[in-house]
């Protein structure tokens, strides 16, 4: 699977509906590649679900540590930014960015869609409890109708939660974090909203202390590895 490395970013926004185009083209030909040439980053993901009220783009940056997240490197080019990230970071809506550590994944391959579902801790849970069932739900997931390969994340808001040039870029913004992420990439959008509710039955069973889940399905609109920059695929 392409999601390597033991964290990952999670992000969620919308964007001014005049700019979704040059959104699209600025974090396709600049920004992603950008972001795939620092050092520890290892894949981006872009998503996308057209259909959504609130949170229509997520991207999903995988990184062979957490700490990669507020390295030197990467905070050099948060407080750098571009001409165009500088155009473009204005026109970002309920901005949600958390980092997160990838506690297990399961599965083989890339999906060409992507559910994510947002978890809060219940009353009396934590961390500890995830941990020890984690394992055994990823695999569980694994056999929903669908998956191909399931991640599952901890949320480390203090790595994430660094304040930059781009954060002021854009417009105030206080969207509801989470404790852990479970995502679950699958075949195809439509066979993922399907599999939708077993996604979170399943999660609801584990005992693993999570509850009030926050269900998002987005199409793999864009995909970059550090191997394709590396081979010099984005030039």
């Amino acid at each position: 699977m392409a999601l390597t490395g033991s964290a990952f970013l999670a992000l969620f926004h919308d964007i001014d509906p005049a700019s979704w185009t040059e959104y699209m083209e600025w974090h396709t030909r600049e920004h992603m590649p950008e972001r795939l040439s620092i050092p520890g980053f290892t894949v981006g993901k872009r998503l996308i679900n057209h259909a959504l009220p609130r949170y229509r783009y997520g991207t999903v940056y995988g990184g062979e540590t957490a700490e990669v997240f507020r390295s030197p490197a990467y905070l050099e080019r948060l407080n750098n930014p571009t001409d165009w990230s500088n155009k473009v970071q204005p026109t970002f809506r309920n901005f949600l960015r958390v980092a997160c550590e990838r506690v297990v994944s399961s599965g083989v391959g890339d999906g060409g869609a992507m559910a994510t579902v947002r978890l809060d801790f219940l009353d009396g849970a934590g961390e500890a409890d995830l941990r020890a069932k984690a394992a055994q739900l990823s695999r569980t997931l694994l056999g929903v109708t669908g998956a191909c390969c399931t991640h599952i994340g901890l949320a480390r808001s203090e790595i994430s939660g660094v304040k930059t040039k781009e954060t002021e870029l854009r417009p105030t913004m206080s969207e509801k974090e989470f404790d852990a992420i479970v995502l679950v990439e699958g075949s195809g959008l439509p066979e993922l909203i399907a599999s939708a509710t077993d996604i979170e039955a399943v999660i609801a069973e584990s005992g693993c202390g999570v509850g009030y889940p926050a269900t998002i399905v987005y199409n793999l609109a864009y995909q970059l590895t550090a191997a394709d920059m590396a081979a010099g695929g984005a030039a």
